[in-house]
Formats: structure tokens, C-alpha cells, sequence
């Protein structure tokens, strides 16, 4: 079996040791550190995606595919950096201000990192100006909230005003989830999107980036 499609494949098993084996091999091999990324561990976990979206398979599936990628992730960084790879694009994401949940949040940010996004993970309770002034200085294109709790999700309003207003207004997109948010809410407070699980916030997250 080609050495990508077999990291690909013990990455949705889960297998950490084994991918991280398999990565340093065919880093040994020669074969170009943003193919292995890609073609390997990239498109593992989009199938991990598309399974968990499709509820074939479950969040300890995921967060052990995680881990797997992430151990493979760790031997190409450095070559990464070196040759200045470029990711397709940066996010932002946290729990709004007063919700300590962030289950979900982080699921979406293993995900996106797992797609190829450079991922800004603010954590839980996180005041709306510091989203904004986090997406300005590093110049993210999208910044992504949850919520769990109903009492929390004006926050999310608060970061589309702050956004409106910033001199980098036209090109940060806001998306919105959580389990008591909808897309009706997203389109009330003028998010640009809304992801109803990490799978579709994913892909939410590509169109808003063009990607």
C-alpha cells in the first residue's frame, strides 16, 4: 500500500504510534514534508470528518484520530517551517464570555487544524474585545464562537458591532455555534455563518475563506 494512503488510514484508526512511525519514514523517504501533510494526515482527517458528521463514528474516535495526527503533525512542523508552507488561513476560535463549555470548541479546533488552518485556540470565557483585537493583530480571516448556555450568546453579537467597526472590518467573517444556537440567531446578530457541528463548521469555515 502507498506509505500516504497508509497514514491516512492509521490515522482513522487512531493509530498514534504507528503514524508517527510511518510519517518519519516517509520523511526518510524523501517525499515532500506539504505532501505527506496533505496526502496523509490531512486526508485522514477529512474522512474522520465526513464519518463524524455523518454519525458513523463517535468523539473518542475523533479525538484518538486527533492524537494520531498530531503525533505525525509534530515531525513535519519543523520541515513545514523551514520551507515557509503556508496554511489556508488563520481562525480564531473561543467560548464566549460567562460559558466555561468547550467540548465543542475544541473539537471544531481539531478539526480545522486537521483541514490545514492555522488555529488561535482562546479557550472558554472570552471577552468579546479580545476575539476582535486577537483576529486584528494576527491577521485572521474568520473568527469562530460557541456557546452552550442560552444566557452567553449575546456575547456573539457583541463580536459582530466590534467586528463592523474594526479597520479590518471587510476581511474577518464571523461564524457561530453551539447546542443552543441556530441559524436563524446567526442571521438576527449578522455572523457571516453558522456551523451546526465541527464537520459543517469546517466547511463553513472554507467557503467563508474561499478555500
Amino acid at each position: 500500500m502507498d506509505i500516504l494512503r497508509e497514514i491516512g488510514e492509521l490515522l482513522q484508526q487512531g493509530d498514534e504510534e504507528q503514524v508517527r512511525d510511518l510519517t518519519r519514514r516517509a520523511v526518510e523517504q524523501s517525499l515532500p514534508a506539504k505532501r505527506i501533510l496533505d496526502e496523509g494526515l490531512i486526508a485522514g482527517m477529512n474522512v474522520v470528518g465526513e464519518k463524524f458528521r455523518l454519525h458513523e463514528i463517535f468523539l473518542p474516535d475523533v479525538l484518538m484520530a486527533a492524537k494520531a495526527m498530531y503525533a505525525g503533525l509534530d515531525l513535519l512542523k519543523p520541515i513545514l517551517a523551514g520551507q515557509g508552507s503556508p496554511s489556508l488561513g488563520k481562525v480564531v476560535i473561543g467560548t464566549v464570555q460567562g460559558d466555561l463549555h468547550d467540548l465543542g470548541k475544541n473539537l471544531v479546533g481539531i478539526m480545522l487544524k486537521g483541514a490545514g488552518f492555522e488555529v488561535i485556540d482562546l479557550g472558554h470565557d472570552v471577552a468579546p474585545e479580545r476575539f476582535v483585537e486577537t483576529a486584528e493583530r494576527e491577521g485572521a480571516g474568520v473568527i469562530g464562537m460557541s456557546a452552550l448556555l442560552t444566557t452567553t450568546m449575546s456575547g456573539m453579537g457583541r463580536v459582530v458591532e466590534l467586528v463592523r467597526r474594526s479597520p479590518r472590518a471587510g476581511s474577518i467573517k464571523v461564524i457561530v455555534g453551539g447546542a443552543p444556537v441556530s441559524e436563524e440567531f446567526a442571521r438576527a446578530i449578522g455572523a457571516d455563518a453558522y456551523g451546526y457541528d465541527a464537520g459543517s463548521a469546517v466547511e463553513r469555515v472554507k467557503a467563508l475563506l474561499g478555500r
